[in-house]
């Protein structure tokens, strides 16, 4: 690659990290500062609070954004991935003590379930805070449509899921470079008519207000916090644009363009101080009010799409990671494997972030409900991060917790702040958090007691082949491929058939399918194949927590390597179709034991998630009680 192409796609990933990574936090400036002066935070409007806001602002955007995310988190990358489960994932490769996983996996779970709640904000108060613009633009008619129309585009997001964003997608980086070029031409236009607000940058300021307003200062914090969200999707994406096109992106374009806005807002606030109601779209002169709302409501849709795209994302690796039963998946491009669609989160979303609408009816109301899952996640992360410095990278104890005690103080007082929310509307994404979290716990141990009861209740594959080797069954011809939950064990179906059929077939494989704690797996290291005996192959396959498990595409890999020698026209695959009873005295509780039951019956079976032609899988019942 020459000098000049390797300089062009940098600044295509550059621009690109702008509409993808910085959409969230690139449309906090609509609601923020409003937030902070709120009838919620009864917080005076005048220049001494103006000041001490944006030094608030500024400082948070410097040490969180800067200094914690952009400066050091994005260097946690597992294999090159980021986000919540992949640093997680991170972890647990840290430690084989079985109680400290469990510990482990509960706090992973947490924050994932805090990100699914901060996907059910995001879109609603993005799209409605752009929306509420024509409040400002528009004739006092018309306000009584802004609801409407903000669930209007909200199901026209969520409906063009299905289709993919491949091609549009790639007008979202160059819409958001407009964007923030715009929100930091407008700020600027402000900052110079009253440069006063640039007194803020100095930290006396958001020190004295601390001071100051002792009884407040919580509830104001709440509402600056709201500048920050949108911090995870810096390290979600790391593995879409890599970590220097994300630094390049925020310390040249998207930090900047922010700061001039908030600061921008501050001093138009000190003149005009009865624009508090929309102090965002007052920044404008009048003739560019509409096109500033048409523009903030393609922002607010991209990012929007971002976090859906994300909630996809954070599925598949909770479905590979074995948290979530397994759901339909499509592919939307053939070009990009992470551009994925999935159709049951994709529904439960626009149903919960259409209900969050119509139910807060302002982005002001939305703000209350914010936060709490931004914050949580931040301590989520802090916590894993400092496990990963200590264990991974070998930091002495002391410089580790130098470094991760006094962000979990800060992370800890924003989550406190915003935990005065709760009443008003914070206890939605914390219960939207506990029951995903419960919904993951029970998947997983009900998988783990399941898994033990079927290896309990089969016989290893070494008595199965001495089985076959004294009593030598009927050998019909053709290939029969078995898949296995636990290495070692003979397959049910494979039993079954024996015992009721009272012949194999002449050749048998019997398939391992594992993920491992990485984002992905080499070719190279994809699989092996063992000669059992008695003609019957065992195929040990690995993949990571980002990949699809294929099953014909493997089978294929095997045979271009010479490892197999396999025709599909003569193969049957044989699948164990579990039937789950619900039995309080034999393992799980009762409800526990239901729960995972009825996500079992209702999860995609595993012929069709594994990609195995529906012609060539036989199912075979098995009856357990759990």
């Amino acid at each position: 690659m020459t000098q000049k192409t390797e300089i062009s796609y940098q600044t295509m990933l550059t621009v690109g990290a702008l509409g993808v990574v910085f959409g969230d936090i690139g449309t906090s400036p609509l609601y923020t500062i409003r937030a902070a002066f709120s009838e919620h935070t009864h917080l005076a409007l005048n220049t001494g609070n103006i000041l001490g806001v944006l030094s608030l602002v500024f400082w948070l955007l410097t040490i969180v954004v800067t200094g914690q995310y952009i400066g050091f988190v994005v260097r946690a990358d597992n294999k090159g991935e980021g986000g919540i489960l992949s640093l997680h994932a991170l972890t647990l490769r840290t430690t084989t003590h079985a109680k400290f996983r469990r510990l482990l996996i509960i706090v992973g779970l947490i924050g994932a379930g805090l990100f699914y709640g901060e996907s059910l904000i995001t879109p609603a108060i993005s799209v409605l805070s752009a929306v509420e613009g024509l409040k400002v633009v528009a004739p006092a008619n018309l306000h009584q449509f802004i609801v409407p129309i903000t669930v209007v585009i909200l199901i026209g997001l969520f409906m063009v899921q299905r289709h993919g964003t491949h091609f549009i997608g790639r007008f979202f980086g160059p819409v958001m470079l407009v964007w923030f070029s715009a929100i930091g031409l407008l700020g600027l236009r402000a900052i110079i008519a009253d440069p006063v607000v640039l007194q803020a940058i100095n930290p006396l300021h958001a020190i004295n207000f601390v001071l100051t307003h002792k009884g407040t200062t919580l509830l104001v914090l709440g509402a600056v916090v709201l500048a920050i969200t949108g911090c995870e999707a810096i390290y979600a994406d790391l593995g879409h644009f890599g970590r220097r096109p994300i630094q390049r992106a925020w310390l040249t374009i998207a930090m900047p363009c922010l700061l001039l806005n908030y600061f921008g807002q501050g001093a138009h606030l000190v003149s005009h101080p009865e624009a508090v109601e929309n102090p965002f779209f007052h920044l404008a002169p009048k003739i560019l009010q509409w096109p500033l709302v048409i523009l903030a409501t393609c922002a607010t849709v991209i990012a929007s799409q971002a976090m859906i795209t994300g909630a996809y994302s954070l599925t598949r690796q909770a479905i590979q990671l074995g948290y979530m039963p397994r759901m339909h998946i499509t592919h939307t491009s053939e070009r990009e494997a992470g551009q994925i669609y999935i159709p049951m989160v994709n529904s439960m979303l626009m149903v919960l972030v259409i209900l969050l609408v119509l139910g807060f009816r302002s982005s002001t109301g939305l703000a209350a409900a914010y936060g709490i899952s931004v914050t949580g996640m931040m301590i989520i992360t802090a916590l894993l991060l400092a496990r990963v410095t200590y264990k991974k990278w070998g930091w002495k104890l002391p410089l580790s917790l130098a470094h991760c005690v006094p962000m979990l103080a800060l992370f800890v007082l924003l989550f406190a702040a915003n935990m005065f929310k709760f009443v008003d509307g914070g206890w939605i994404t914390l219960a939207a958090a506990g029951v995903l979290v419960t919904v993951m716990l029970t998947w997983l141990d009900g998988s783990r007691y399941l898994m033990g009861e079927m290896s309990r209740s089969t016989m290893l594959v070494t008595d199965f082949l001495s089985l076959i080797r004294d009593r030598r069954p009927l050998r019909v011809p053709g290939t029969a491929i078995y898949l296995v939950r636990t290495q070692g064990d003979t397959p049910h179906a494979l039993i079954r058939n024996y015992r009721h059929n009272h012949i194999v077939h002449k050749r048998i494989i019997i398939l391992h399918l594992t993920t491992q704690e990485v984002p992905r797996i080499s070719r190279a290291e994809r699989y092996s194949v063992r000669d059992l005996g008695e003609n019957v192959l065992q195929v040990e396959a690995q993949y990571g927590f980002m990949e699809f498990p294929n099953i014909p595409l493997l089978l294929r890999q095997c045979v271009e390597e010479g490892k197999l020698e396999l025709d599909m026209a003569e193969t049957s695959f044989f699948v164990s179709r579990v039937t789950l009873i619900p039995d309080k005295h034999i393992g799980l509780s009762l409800w526990q034991a239901m729960v995972y039951a009825w996500f079992y019956v209702n999860s995609v079976r595993a012929h069709d998630f594994y990609r195995i032609p529906t012609n060539k899988a036989l199912e075979v019942g098995v009856q357990m009680r759990i």
